[in-house]
């Protein structure tokens, strides 16, 4: 099975961001075919990536896992802000207590190590939650002139990239707080999810504290 480790907001909270990204997606720069949304079944906020995990593998992972998220007691995080890694993956930014979203990465990461013997060493320094990516050297609609002497059909070139566009959009966002109180451990299928992304099952649900 491919696995990963994450923190699943609730459904008021994933509401709340439905509703801001509406206005974004509905955008001339949010309707570009350039655009590819994920799907609100599939938003959440990795905190670590194991790969392919035998089978056998699994029970020793769910076990560490369990054991870690007694001794976390819950925590309190919101969705806020926007930014773009590698000028193509859109996410939405995190505020709370982001040091214990940071113990927690910690953590699985290590349980990952344990018990199935690959570090996840993906920089995990900025929680987030990804919400769409751009293909590469898309840009934005530009804006029509209004220049005299031009032909009412002329462009003013636009130096920003779609991304960027996007990113500003969403960078006032501030969604409600939560309560982190569980850790989840995930089944990934690439490709078999709606619109052809990934299918995200859950194979166990940890309680934080107890």
């Amino acid at each position: 099975m491919r696995l990963f480790a994450a923190v699943w907001p609730p459904d008021d909270v994933l509401d709340h961001l439905d509703l801001a990204l509406a206005s974004v997606r509905g955008a001339p720069a949010g309707t570009s075919s350039a655009v590819r949304w994920s799907a609100r079944e599939t938003w959440h906020l990795t905190v670590a990536f194991y790969g392919e995990v035998p089978d056998g593998v699994v029970p020793g992972l769910t076990a560490d896992l369990a054991e870690l998220a007694v001794g976390i007691e819950p925590y309190e995080l919101a969705l806020r802000g926007a930014g773009v890694f590698s000028h193509r993956t859109l996410w939405v930014g995190v505020g709370g207590d982001v040091e214990s979203q940071r113990a927690v990465t910690r953590g699985c990461v290590e349980a990952g190590e344990s018990a199935v013997g690959v570090a996840d060493n993906r920089p995990r320094d900025r929680p987030h939650l990804t919400v769409g990516r751009v293909r590469p050297g898309s840009r934005p609609p530009r804006r029509r002139s209004t220049r005299p002497g031009q032909r009412p059909d002329a462009q003013v070139p636009d130096d920003e990239d779609l991304a960027a566009s996007l990113v500003r959009a969403l960078a006032v966002y501030e969604g409600p707080r939560w309560l982190v109180d569980e850790l989840t451990l995930v089944s990934s299928a690439p490709g078999a999810g709606r619109g052809g992304g990934p299918l995200y099952e859950r194979v166990e649900t940890f309680a934080l504290g107890r």
